[in-house]
């Protein structure tokens, strides 16, 4: 059972998890506000003397991944290797504050825990009713003296996040929303020396990236798989494997992490770790077990709404594959969601595979009542038998067009 925090709690956090292990903390703020989670990492004097360990939703990742943020539909989760932090950040500051009107007293509840493999070891659990006015809550501190400890401020602060900001020696408005793409090593090189068994796709890749203008390109990538029992002989051949295989190159030019973010969705969807050129062939590695998880039928309206929630506020642009073999249940609503999802940073790439219908899939083209057109659909017979440069330039096709109306439209900065 968890240990429950309060206010003023203060302890050594190896009598809770082991420190040498990644930990995550997650924070989740119920309200009818829009909230911020952040993490800040400062240094001896409390400063945040380098602005790439400010960690929130326009940087989720720190320079050496020692600290990466995801979203859970409205939990905020902070995974963390202490044992890999440099020397200079002494402090990791885990706050919450409200973006636009409200304040903390208007909340229903603040919870906020250390997890460690899944088990929770630390809990805070608080209400409007310990606040007032304040605009966000300093909940938590981790902070090495000796050894690494952990206190429990649970307090609220007056200003939002600019006060936070200034409390901390840093500025609003940095670091950047839209980092400018620094100059990196080849794709193929990166691969050979990483993936190898991937080097044969850099190169229809960038062939593609070049002929849409689309090189300098940062984005967010997610890839969302059908997980019905249809696919089963799909996840036996090997060909999901196969999609992941052709869909890491694309996130390494893309996406500033040189990940995506993965889920299968069934009658249910469920979120995987994110994949990286370490961990990928093992992406589908427990399908089976996935898809009892999710159920037999093809439900796509959960994962569109984790899909959405994870990227609607990003400053960059959200680059979103969605591989199915066959028509979605709640078409009507699945429908309704793009549409709406057209005022949102995300542009859906939808591909059929082995399919004969795709029902509201097909439409998507032609959809009216958007703010831009924000989807693309084309379906294959087999994703194996296309070449991988006329795959690569029909995924990349309509993506362009997007990124031009988003920002006239002032969807994308």
């Amino acid at each position: 059972m968890a240990t429950t925090m309060q206010r003023g709690f203060r302890d050594r956090l190896e009598k809770y998890i082991d420190v040498s292990s990644d930990l995550a903390v997650e924070m989740h703020v119920d309200g009818t506000s829009e909230y911020d989670c952040c993490c800040f990492g400062v240094d001896v004097n409390d400063k945040l003397s380098d602005e790439s360990y400010m960690i929130f939703y326009n940087q989720t990742r720190s320079p050496g991944g020692e600290i990466v943020m995801t979203r859970n539909g409205g939990t905020a989760i902070f995974t963390i290797s202490l044992n890999r932090l440099p020397s200079k950040i002494n402090k990791l500051v885990f706050t919450a504050n409200i973006d636009g009107a409200g304040t903390m007293g208007d909340i229903k509840s603040f919870t906020s825990s250390v997890r460690q493999s899944g088990t929770e070891a630390l809990r805070l659990d608080m209400s409007g009713a310990n606040f007032s006015s304040e605009k966000a809550i300093v909940a938590a501190e981790i902070y090495k003296k000796d050894v690494w400890r952990i206190s429990c401020a649970a307090s609220g602060f007056n200003g939002g996040l600019s006060d936070l900001l200034k409390a901390y020696g840093g500025e609003e408005g940095t670091p950047s929303p839209v980092p400018a793409k620094p100059q990196k090593v080849s794709l193929e090189k990166r691969l050979e020396k990483e993936a190898p068994q991937l080097v044969s796709l850099a190169k229809p890749l960038r062939v593609s990236l070049e002929k849409h203008k689309l090189t300098d390109v940062i984005a967010q990538v997610a890839l969302l798989i059908d997980i019905s029992g249809s696919m089963t002989s799909s996840f036996k051949s090997g060909a999901v494997q196969r999609v992941i295989d052709k869909i890491v190159p694309l996130a390494m030019e893309f996406d500033d992490n040189s990940e995506f973010e993965l889920w299968y969705f069934g009658d249910r969807c469920r979120r995987m770790d994110s994949v990286t050129v370490q961990n990928y062939q093992r992406a589908a590695q427990n399908w089976k077990k996935v898809m009892r998880d999710c159920g037999g039928g093809t439900n796509l309206a959960p994962a569109v709404e984790e899909v959405v929630n994870e990227y609607k506020r990003g400053s960059l642009p959200a680059y979103v594959l969605c591989i199915t073999d066959g028509e979605t249940s709640n078409g009507a609503r699945v429908k309704g969601m793009i549409k709406d999802a057209s005022a949102y940073p995300i542009f859906w790439q939808f591909i059929g595979i082995g399919g004969s219908s795709y029902g509201i899939l097909e439409d998507l083209d032609t959809m009216r009542g958007r703010k831009v057109d924000n989807a693309n659909f084309f379906s294959l017979d087999d994703i194996d038998r296309i070449d991988n440069t006329e795959l690569y330039s029909r995924m990349l096709s309509e993506f362009p067009q997007w990124l031009k109306e988003a920002r006239r439209a002032g969807i994308l900065r």
